[in-house]
C-alpha cells in the first residue's frame, strides 16, 4: 500500500511538472514577445486552454490505465508514464493490445488464473465463477475517470475549435506592416537561415507567402550619424513580385522598395529618434533571396 500511494505521488507531481513547464514557456514567451504585442488575448489564451485541457486528457487516460494496471496486475507506473507520454490515444492502443486479462486467486493454492478458466493451471482445482461474475457485472471501472477524461477532450476540442476560427478570420491578429505593434503572419515562409547579433540581421528565404512580413527589432543609437545598411539580393523576381523594406517607430512609417537594388542600401536615419525602430520586409512573391541588414 505505502509503495501505492508513493507511486501516485510522483505521477501526480510528474504531471504538475509537464503543466508547470506549460505555462514557464508561456510566460517566457509573453515576457520576450512584449506581452503578445499585436495579438487579441483570446487567442494566446484559447491555445494555452487547449494545451492544459490537452495535458488533463492524458493525466485522466494515465489515471485509468494505472486502475485498470492494478486490477490486472500489470506495472501500472509504468503503463501509466506510457499513456501519459506518447499521446493518449496511441498509448491507450498500445495498451488495450498488450494488456493483460483479469486474474483471480485459486481458492486452493492461491496462484493467479483468468476469470475465464475453469481450472487452476497449477493445482487443477475447479474455479468457482460466482466472483467472477460480480467483476464482470461491474462492468467499466472508475466511471468518474472516464467522465472528466470526456469533459475534457471535448474543453479541448472547443478551445482548439475556437483558436482555429479567430485566425482564421484574422480577427485581433495584426498583419499591417506599417503598423507600430508587432506583425503576425498567417502565411507561411520557407526559410534556409535567419541570425541576429550585433543589431545586425540576416534573412535567407526560399519563398512566403504573399504579403508576409518578417520583421526584427533594432536599436538607433546615434539617429544624427547612424545609417540603415541593407544589402539585398532577390535571386527569382516574378513579374509584379516585390520586396518592401518598412521602417517603423511609432507615428513615422518609410517603406522602401529593394527588389532589385543594384548596391546596398544606406538610409540615413536622422527623422528618426534614438531606441527601438521596427526593421521589415514584406515578401510579395520573391523568392531565393538573401539579405543582410544592420544600423552602423
Amino acid at each position: 500500500m505505502k509503495q501505492e500511494n508513493k507511486n501516485k505521488v510522483l505521477l501526480c507531481i510528474g504531471i504538475l511538472a509537464v503543466v508547470l513547464l506549460i505555462l514557464l514557456r508561456f510566460g517566457v514567451y509573453f515576457i520576450k514577445s512584449d506581452g503578445f504585442q499585436g495579438l487579441s488575448m483570446t487567442i494566446p489564451l484559447l491555445l494555452l486552454c487547449f494545451l492544459l485541457f490537452a495535458v488533463c486528457t492524458s493525466a485522466f487516460f494515465a489515471a485509468w490505465v494505472y486502475q485498470d494496471c492494478i486490477r490486472r496486475g500489470d506495472d501500472a507506473v509504468l503503463w501509466a508514464v506510457i499513456v501519459f507520454m506518447v499521446t493518449p490515444f496511441i498509448g491507450l492502443l498500445v495498451y488495450f493490445l498488450r494488456r493483460s486479462e483479469i486474474k483471480t486467486n485459486c481458492q486452493a493454492c492461491g496462484h493467479r488464473v483468468s476469470v475465464r478458466a475453469n481450472y487452476c493451471e497449477a493445482c487443477g482445482t475447479q474455479i468457482i465463477k460466482k466472483e467472477n461474475f460480480m467483476m464482470e457485472k461491474q462492468g467499466t471501472h472508475h466511471l468518474g475517470l472516464i467522465a472528466a477524461n470526456v469533459l475534457s477532450m471535448v474543453l479541448m476540442l472547443v478551445c482548439l475549435i475556437g483558436f482555429f476560427i479567430r485566425v482564421a478570420a484574422g480577427d485581433g491578429v495584426n498583419t499591417d506592416a506599417a503598423s507600430n505593434d508587432r506583425v503576425w503572419n498567417l502565411g507561411m515562409i520557407q526559410m534556409n537561415y535567419s541570425s541576429s547579433q550585433d543589431n545586425v540581421w540576416k534573412l535567407d528565404f526560399r519563398s512566403a507567402s504573399v504579403g508576409f512580413v518578417k520583421e526584427h527589432t533594432m536599436t538607433i543609437e546615434d539617429a544624427d550619424t547612424q545609417q540603415l545598411y541593407a544589402d539585398i539580393s532577390c535571386g527569382t523576381v516574378p513579374e509584379g513580385a516585390t520586396l518592401v523594406l518598412w521602417l517603423v517607430q511609432g507615428d513615422l512609417v518609410k517603406s522602401i522598395d529593394v527588389t532589385n537594388l543594384s548596391e546596398p542600401l544606406e538610409y540615413p536615419l536622422n527623422e528618426f529618434e534614438n531606441g527601438k525602430v521596427y526593421v521589415r520586409l514584406q515578401i510579395n512573391g520573391v523568392k531565393n533571396t538573401v539579405s543582410e541588414i544592420c544600423i552602423r
